[in-house]
């Protein structure tokens, strides 16, 4: 027996073709789950499928654990303080964090009621179906009722599964994290609430098959709109959260190749579309060198503006992807860390 450590992310970007080849294949095509996960997990997608023909899937990492690691402050009072301190003793070579100062930064996980706040003003309908993949949720039912006012139709595996059908998994949280990993690549919409490892593969494959979104919460930007929301209507709120969001919605080009890890941005695996880089390339010029791979066409400078900061009122939901909304009406990474023990806390 060979074990191998973690190493993948010591890899640049850029590597000989026959070897990046090589290693996109093994990175999404060679992840392989049993047959009773596959099973599983497959039966949950048809579920929400049943539900409403599309999806959200909310990854939502709001667990104890989760929190107190993040050393953020969520509105709990002293009790939130004891409970989180506790168990952020296990990590000895944690820091004192000043909460205030890790939100400003985007360190912090959204709550579920921020989460539900930013999706509905992304266009997103309370009828959408969304399911949460999640472990114990700090607060429980508790915290999880603004996200609920906001959105009736939450689901997650222990709603739409009996304890008999979970019973082969739920004593393994691999397992569990396996059956959620699937519903979560299957769905229509996914959104992270942390850039951990699920969040970045999970990425990574949905760009690599077929660009479906996903939607990163720009925490450093978000942070001053949640906190000053009740002094603001909600049309500018909305504006201002779309606004925030460029760059941050898992469009095809958003991130350019060689920034990122690779589980997140396999830009070097994707192959081009002959055609409609031909059609691209034909298109008039507004500056750039005479070498093709330097040339900024007139799509590369929309998407720069889109990167800004600046507040326009544009509709930030891909043409492909509306019906999520219309159907009902409607670089900055946090907790990265490189001590090993952290690694393994965020891994799921």
């Amino acid at each position: 027996a060979v074990q191998l450590s973690k190493f993948d992310y010591r890899l640049a970007n850029k590597l000989e073709t026959d070897l990046q080849k090589l290693r996109c294949r093994v990175n999404y095509h060679a992840l392989k789950f049993t047959d009773p996960i596959n099973k599983m997990g497959q039966e949950l997608v048809n579920r929400m499928r049943k539900m409403g023909k599309h999806y959200i899937a909310l990854h939502l990492r709001f667990e104890p654990d989760m929190l107190a690691f993040s050393g953020c402050y969520y509105g709990g009072g002293e009790k939130e303080r004891i409970e989180l301190g506790k168990i952020r003793k296990r990590w000895k070579t944690l820091h004192s964090n000043n909460p205030d100062k890790e939100r400003r930064q985007g360190r912090c996980p959204l709550t579920p009621e921020e989460v539900g706040l930013m999706l509905r003003a992304l266009g997103y309908n309370k009828d959408v179906h969304l399911y949460v993949a999640s472990g114990e949720v700090y607060g429980g039912d508790e915290t999880l009722a603004p996200l609920r006012a906001l959105f009736p139709n939450i689901h997650s595996k222990d709603t739409i599964a009996t304890k008999e059908e979970l019973e082969p998994f739920s004593a393994f949280s691999s397992r569990m994290a396996a059956l959620d990993f699937i519903v979560c690549d299957e769905s229509d919409v996914f959104v992270t609430n942390n850039n951990g490892n699920m969040a970045k593969i999970l990425a990574g494959r949905r760009r690599y098959f077929g660009h479906k979104p996903t939607i990163r919460p720009n925490a450093k930007k978000l942070y001053r709109l949640f906190l000053n929301r009740e002094n603001t209507t909600w049309e500018d709120f909305s504006s201002r959260i779309r606004s925030r969001q460029r760059g941050f919605m898992g469009e095809p080009k958003e991130v350019r190749p060689g920034r990122g890890e690779f589980h997140e941005n396999p830009a070097t695996c994707i192959c081009e579309d002959a055609e409609a880089k031909s059609k691209l390339q034909t298109l008039p010029r507004k500056f750039g060198k005479t070498d093709d791979s330097d040339v900024v066409v007139d799509q590369d400078i929309e998407h720069e503006h889109e990167l800004s900061d600046q507040d326009e009122d544009d509709d930030l939901i891909d043409p492909q992807f509306q019906h999520l909304a219309d159907d009902t009406s409607v670089e900055d990474d946090p907790l990265i860390s490189d001590l090993p023990e952290i690694e393994e806390l965020l891994s799921d």
